[in-house]
């Protein structure tokens, strides 16, 4: 059985690995960043009309202050980042299944203007579009020291799930040539999969941005 290596912080590596392992694959959980929480000061709740997560990080991270702005709208990214606002006691969640850009123009659909961003200090790339967004960084991601124990799992046939660009600049940095030529590699963005370089026995990004889409993937190649 191919080991399946998921590299993103915890705790969403578990969540993967729960998943994948409930799909019949070896999972094995090797994150290379841990969050953690950043001061911030956080603004007048009624100078927004609209709150933006993009990571259940910035829920978990934000702290009490989070709950200043239990009366906007909140739209989360994804169904993992609105579950977690709504057991932080947000009532109104919109949950979208795409990238930040994608739940950018439900907000603006949704005729909002006026945005607040929780978000971490390093954020993919997204298209505002109409919207007038202000992002406050609420955690960052601390990178860990090489783990020799990830370059052993990775044994021949192994895949590798790389959940965002700095993941796949990390991991071609510590990963050797000769070792990746036996080693496939699932990318959750196109921008994920070129941080990731080259020299893979396979390498291939999800359709959509989505932990799903990329342990479908996976599955077809355990199979």
């Amino acid at each position: 059985m191919r080991h399946v290596l998921i590299l993103r912080p915890e705790p969403a590596a578990g969540r993967t690995a729960a998943k994948a392992a409930a799909l019949g694959m070896d999972a094995w959980v090797h994150p290379l960043f841990a969050p953690q929480p950043v001061d911030w000061t956080p603004p007048m709740p009624e100078d927004f009309d609209a709150l933006l997560l993009t990571s259940g990080n910035g829920v978990r991270l934000a702290g009490p202050a989070l709950g200043h702005y239990r009366a906007l709208p909140a739209y989360a990214v994804g169904a993992t980042t609105a579950q977690a606002l709504t057991q932080a006691g947000f009532a109104d969640v919109v949950a979208g299944t795409g990238d930040g850009s994608a739940i950018a123009r439900r907000i603006a659909a949704d005729g909002h203007r006026r945005v607040l961003h929780l978000a971490g200090t390093t954020v993919a790339p997204m298209e505002p579009g109409p919207l007038q967004i202000s992002r406050i960084a609420v955690y960052s991601m601390a990178s860990l020291p090489p783990d020799p124990a990830l370059l052993d799992a990775a044994v021949p046939g192994s895949v590798l799930l790389v959940h965002s660009p700095r993941a796949g600049e990390r991991l071609a940095a510590q990963m050797p040539a000769e070792q990746r030529a036996s080693l496939h590699l699932i990318a959750i963005s196109d921008a994920t999969l070129a941080a990731c370089g080259n020299g893979w026995r396979s390498a291939v990004a999800a359709v959509l941005p989505q932990d799903d889409e990329m342990l479908a993937l996976a599955r077809r190649l355990c199979e």
